[in-house]
């Protein structure tokens, strides 16, 4: 009886094991296929792309150019909000008191893309929640620059970013400084899998990253997103939830492209979700081919977790 009962424990094991064994290789098989996809987008592009991917399960990981450093341009003001918010939740500031935007701000940014300045061509005092909002959800430069005079200026946003364990970031210029000069873009780079370690720190709390109240803040935020909507949301169901942040660089004289950028969470319909950023830089595609790139590459993540 003894026996009987071992040989049977020994044959669920050897069971169990085969299964594991099985499922882990039709996985990894199914995450190469993933990749070997995107490289079909990627291929003949004329474009530097650098790819991360990461699902729940911990084989469920793509990495393509991962770790190339790549210009941010407005990624970074989804950083720059979480910066804020850890100084919220330290009690330096408070998402309700006022910040006041003059008349000559309004004029010194005449040149740059902020849907402040057309909400408050006079100038206002804006609450700080506001700011953020317009910062990460419009991509407003006025407010980025704001925000960065308020917490300290650029190296306390890089410092606090490296503390929290994203060492492979730098943030050399603001928003107005960048676009003064085209190369000073890609002196504010990170990389693909950082991007998606900023995200997922953010979204697990990792450490009790923000409060309650200011994490649901920033989710709420980063959802309300209103750039990139061909980006990473371009080949997605319409209904689709994506937490996401973009950056663009526009073009050069030359016909260059510095950076179509689209990082963010992706939920599913079964609950689950997966990160994903694309850095698109130095591209002489067009814009519809850069965004296309993002899009595809968003698409094939989707069927891949969602049908497994």
């Amino acid at each position: 009886m003894i026996h009987t009962t071992t040989t049977k424990m020994r044959k669920s094991t050897l069971i169990l094991w085969l299964y594991l064994l099985t499922f882990n290789s039709i996985n990894a098989q199914s995450i190469d296929l993933l990749k070997q996809q995107i490289h079909k987008v990627l291929k003949n592009k004329k474009a530097h792309v650098g790819v991360a991917i990461e699902g729940v399960h911990p084989k469920d990981i793509v990495s393509i150019n991962g770790d190339d450093h790549l210009p941010m341009q407005s990624v970074f003001k989804y950083h720059l909000a979480l910066a804020v918010l850890h100084q919220v939740d330290l009690g330096k500031f408070d998402l309700n008191e006022s910040i006041s935007i003059d008349k000559k701000t309004i004029a010194k940014y005449n040149h740059l893309w902020s849907p402040l300045r057309k909400k408050y061509p006079n100038g206002a005092k804006v609450t700080l929640a506001e700011i953020i909002k317009y910062t990460v959800a419009w991509s407003d430069n006025i407010g980025c620059d704001l925000l960065f005079e308020l917490v300290g200026g650029l190296k306390a946003v890089e410092n606090y970013l490296h503390k929290i364990g994203i060492k492979d970031i730098a943030i050399v210029h603001n928003e107005i400084n960048m676009q003064a000069q085209w190369d000073r873009q890609f002196e504010n780079w990170t990389t693909a899998k950082a991007a998606n370690k900023t995200l997922k720190l953010f979204y697990k709390n990792a450490n009790n990253l923000l409060s309650k109240k200011s994490y649901n803040f920033l989710l709420d935020v980063l959802k309300g997103t209103q750039t990139g909507k061909k980006s990473i949301r371009g080949f997605l169901p319409k209904d689709t939830i994506v937490a996401h942040k973009t950056g663009h660089s526009g073009k050069n004289k030359e016909g260059l492209t510095g950076a179509v950028n689209d990082i963010g969470i992706v939920f599913l319909p079964n609950g689950s979700h997966f990160y994903l950023s694309v850095l698109v830089s130095n591209s002489t595609e067009p814009d519809t081919t850069n965004q296309k790139i993002i899009a595809e590459i968003g698409k094939l993540a989707w069927d891949y977790f969602k049908n497994k």
